[in-house]
């Protein structure tokens, strides 16, 4: 059967307007191709220069800000309003965790790799600070933004005039900034740590450093200390956990090989993430060396935990107070007369 010219073209323009009626009903339902979201570089923590830090996936970084995903929003950081980064937890997809409900101080995600002595050293250094009374010179280390040390009680035994010197690192040298009138907050001489509280003065933040979980520390691991031996600022020195739970009087300290000596008392000792895992406090002899102790991060724990039941009274005999020794008995010649 045979079809007209007419007929043929008729059928055509028939099949071509169903064809785009059916194009315009698939784009009427059709959503448009999704834009593509900025792909992460990681996790990474600003430390911001009012003294708070905030932490999320960095989605861009420009000269001018940081673009942070935070889960529930996106924040844009202004380069100006940041102190520094922390370059490692970007690295290593993890976080500082937020102070639990009472605690004051900063703790470390799980997975926080280890790094090298030189570079902790350089990054923790500003946050060691030398502690000073009239009658000597020990170390302390900052734990929050709002300037809370802890130290040896030690170091501030019988003295109530209390000042802390902090190093902070410029872009060639490292400027000395003394504090003085330090507030003693609370202080346990059985276990020989003391809380500070110093106000900072215009400019400066503090910079705490983390806080080891109780428990996280073994025998043969590698541990720093950072203080001011015999007076000498920003010392560091190396060793091992030779022992974890050495007795002394009833108490149980930290033993290791990393040199201590008088002005260490109340300085940090690091592993190797950065961490806090304890206080330094003492040495087997003033002449013996590899033979340092220092309070567990587990006591220091529970310190800072119950500072309201040590809270500081200067009207107290008991808080933070040495007691005069008692007078010797006369000899037989003093009998005599």
């Amino acid at each position: 059967m045979r079809i007209g010219h007419g007929v043929a073209a008729a059928l055509l323009l028939a099949f071509l307007i169903a064809a785009w009626v059916v194009m315009v009903k698939r784009s009427a339902v059709e959503p448009p191709p999704l834009r593509s979201e900025p792909t992460s570089t990681g996790a990474v923590t600003l430390w911001l220069k009012n003294g708070n830090l905030v932490s999320g996936e960095a989605l861009k970084e420009r000269a001018d800000a940081t673009v942070l995903d935070l889960g529930f929003t996106v924040l844009e950081v202004p380069a100006d309003q940041i102190e520094r980064r922390s370059a490692r937890e970007a690295a290593a997809g993890t976080t500082p965790e937020a102070p639990a409900p009472g605690e004051i101080f900063m703790t470390t995600s799980p997975n926080m790799p280890e790094r090298p002595v030189k570079d902790l050293a350089q990054e923790l250094c500003e946050s060691v600070a030398l502690v000073s009374t009239p009658d000597g010179l020990g170390s302390g280390f900052a734990i929050d933004a709002e300037g809370h040390f802890v130290t040896n009680a030690h170091v501030t035994q019988g003295e109530q005039d209390v000042s802390i010197t902090l190093f902070k690192r410029g872009e060639t040298t490292l400027e000395r900034i003394k504090i003085d009138k330090v507030k003693i907050e609370a202080v346990n001489p059985f276990l020989d740590l003391a809380l500070l509280k110093a106000t900072a003065p215009e400019g400066l933040r503090f910079k705490p450093v983390p806080i080891a979980p109780a428990g996280a520390v073994q025998e043969g691991q590698s541990v720093f200390a950072i203080g001011s031996p015999l007076g000498l600022e920003r010392t560091v020195s190396e060793g091992i956990i030779s022992n974890t739970r050495r007795d002394f009087e009833g108490q149980l300290y930290l033993q290791t090989t990393a040199p201590i000596n008088p002005g260490n008392s109340g300085g940090p000792l690091f592993n190797l993430r950065g961490e806090v895992i304890g206080v330094t406090n003492m040495k087997a002899g003033l002449f013996t060396e590899g033979l340092s102790f220092a309070i567990p991060v587990s006591t220091l724990r529970f310190f800072l935990n119950s500072r309201d039941a040590f809270a500081f009274d200067k009207d107290n005999p008991n808080s933070g107070f040495h007691y005069l020794p008692p007078p010797r008995k006369a000899s037989a010649a003093a009998d005599a007369r």
